[in-house]
C-alpha cells in the first residue's frame, strides 16, 4: 500500500496541533469559543489554499461530535444538496447525534445561484450548520440572502514563524520524516515557494525526502531547494502558485501603466485556463483602488468587461479583457478614495461610535423635533451654487481631513472646487 503524502499523513485532527490563524483559533477567539461551547454557527472561510480551511471544518465537526458532510461546489448540484440536506434533517433528530450536522461547502464561490438557494431554509431553520470555503471573495459570487446567515472569516497566509513552526513539527513528529537526520542551513527559499501555503511546504518536503538516499543527511538549504524545484516542477503545485504571482505581476503592471507587460501576463493566464471571471473581477477591484478617481469611467469599463465576460465566454472574452487591461494600463492613476476609506475605518476604531450632530438628523416624530432634531439644518440646494457651510462629522472629529487628492487633472479639478467652497 502506497504511503498517504505528508500533507495529509500530518492533517490536524484538534487545535492543538492545528497552526496558524490564532486570530480565530487563539484562546478566547471566536472559532475557538464555538468550539469550546459547542454552539457552531454557520459561517464561510475566505482564504487562499493551503491555510486550513478544511482542516479546520474538520477539526470543528470532531470536538463537537457532528456528523460531517462535505460537498465539492465543482460536482454537486441542487438534487445532491438536497439529499445531503435530508440525510442532515434525519441525523438531526436522531438521539445519538452530537452536534448539528455539518455540511461542510468546498469552493462555494462556485455554487450557483440556484444552488445556494437550495441552501437556505435548511441554514435557515437549523437543519445544517453550512461551513463553506472559497478562495474567492464571497462578496462577490454568495448571494446576499445566504451571506447574511452566514459570518465570513478570513484565513491569512501562513507567516514564517508559522511556516516554522510546521517544518519543525513535521521533521519530529511524522512516521518517516522523524527516522531522518535534517541538516538545515537557511529556510528563506522554503518558506519563499511555500508561499504561505501549509500544503506546498509539505509537498517540498517530500520531495526533498524522496531525493535524497536513504542513508544521506536532507539537507534544506536556499540552493538545494530551488534546484530540485526546477528539476521537478509539479511538485510544489506549480499551477497553484503561478495562479498568485502571475495574477500579482498582472495587477502591479497595470498599477505601473505598462499595457504591454498587463497584456502579457494576461495571455499568460489565458493560455494557462485561468478562470475569466476571476481576473474580471481583479480588473473591477485594480479600476477602483489602483485608478479611482482620476478616471471613474474605468470603474464603469470594468463592470461592463464582467459583465461582458459573463455574457459572451470564452475565448470571445480576450477581447473584452483586453480592452479593459489596456486601458486601466494607460489610464491616470489614483489610489485617494481607497486611502481615505481606509483611514476613515482606522478612525472609527480608534473613536467609536460618535453621536450625529442634532442639526443632521431626521425628525419624523414630534418628540424628536422638542428635542432639536434637524434644527438648523441648512438645505444645500436653497443656497447659490447649492452649497452652504455648515457641519457634517461629529462634534469631537470636526476638522478632520480624510481625502487627500492625488497629482492627476480630476482630482486637481476636484480640490481647488472644495477649496473655492472651505476656503481649506
Amino acid at each position: 500500500m502506497a504511503l498517504a503524502p505528508l500533507a495529509e499523513r500530518l492533517r490536524p485532527q484538534t487545535l492543538d496541533d492545528y497552526i496558524g490563524q490564532t486570530h480565530l483559533v487563539g484562546e478566547g477567539k471566536i472559532l475557538r469559543r464555538m468550539i469550546e461551547t459547542g454552539n457552531v454557527a454557520s459561517f464561510i472561510l475566505w482564504g487562499p489554499p493551503g491555510v486550513g480551511k478544511t482542516t479546520l471544518a474538520r477539526i470543528i465537526a470532531n470536538a463537537t461530535r457532528s456528523e460531517f458532510h462535505t460537498l465539492s461546489a465543482v460536482s454537486a448540484g441542487v438534487k445532491e444538496v438536497r439529499e445531503v440536506i435530508e440525510q442532515c434533517r434525519r441525523e438531526s433528530t436522531s438521539m445519538f447525534s452530537g452536534g448539528r450536522p455539518i455540511l461542510f461547502i468546498d469552493e462555494i464561490h462556485r455554487f450557483s445561484k440556484s444552488q445556494q438557494d437550495s441552501l437556505l431554509g435548511a441554514v435557515e431553520d437549523g437543519t445544517v450548520t453550512l461551513i463553506g470555503a472559497t478562495t474567492e471573495n464571497p462578496s462577490f459570487e454568495v448571494i446576499r440572502p445566504l451571506l447574511s446567515r452566514a459570518q465570513v472569516y478570513t484565513l491569512e497566509p501562513l507567516g514564517a514563524e508559522d511556516l516554522d513552526r510546521l517544518l519543525h513539527h513535521a521533521i519530529t513528529t511524522d512516521t518517516v520524516l522523524s527516522n531522518r537526520t535534517f541538516d538545515i542551513r537557511s529556510t528563506e527559499a522554503l518558506f519563499r515557494y511555500s508561499g504561505g501555503d501549509a500544503r506546498k511546504l509539505l509537498n517540498i518536503l517530500d520531495l526533498l525526502e524522496q531525493s535524497t538516499g536513504a542513508g544521506e543527511a536532507i539537507v534544506i538549504s536556499d540552493e538545494i531547494v530551488t534546484e530540485r524545484l526546477q528539476r521537478n516542477p509539479q511538485a510544489y503545485d506549480k499551477g497553484g502558485e503561478m495562479h498568485y504571482d502571475i495574477i500579482s505581476a498582472f495587477i502591479k503592471s497595470i498599477r505601473g501603466s505598462d499595457p504591454d507587460a498587463a497584456v502579457y501576463w494576461l495571455a499568460r493566464m489565458i493560455a494557462g485556463g485561468e478562470d475569466p471571471e476571476f481576473i474580471a473581477r481583479r480588473l473591477v477591484i485594480v479600476a477602483a483602488e489602483d485608478i479611482g478617481l482620476a478616471n471613474p469611467n474605468a470603474l464603469l469599463l470594468a463592470n461592463a468587461t464582467f459583465d461582458a465576460i459573463r455574457k459572451i465566454g470564452m475565448p470571445e472574452g480576450r477581447i473584452p479583457l483586453a480592452e479593459c487591461t489596456v486601458y486601466l494600463a494607460t489610464s491616470a492613476k489614483s489610489n485617494s478614495a481607497y486611502m481615505a476609506i481606509d483611514a476613515a475605518l482606522e478612525m472609527v476604531s480608534k473613536t467609536g461610535n460618535q453621536p450625529v450632530p442634532l442639526h443632521l438628523r431626521n425628525a419624523p416624530t414630534k418628540l424628536m423635533k422638542d428635542l432639536g432634531y434637524h434644527e438648523g439644518y441648512k438645505y444645500a440646494h436653497d443656497y447659490p451654487g447649492n452649497f452652504v457651510r455648515q457641519q457634517f462629522l461629529p462634534d469631537t472629529l470636526r476638522g478632520l481631513r480624510l481625502w487627500k487628492p492625488c497629482d492627476n487633472p480630476a482630482e486637481a479639478t476636484m480640490a481647488a472646487r472644495q477649496k473655492a467652497r472651505w476656503g481649506e
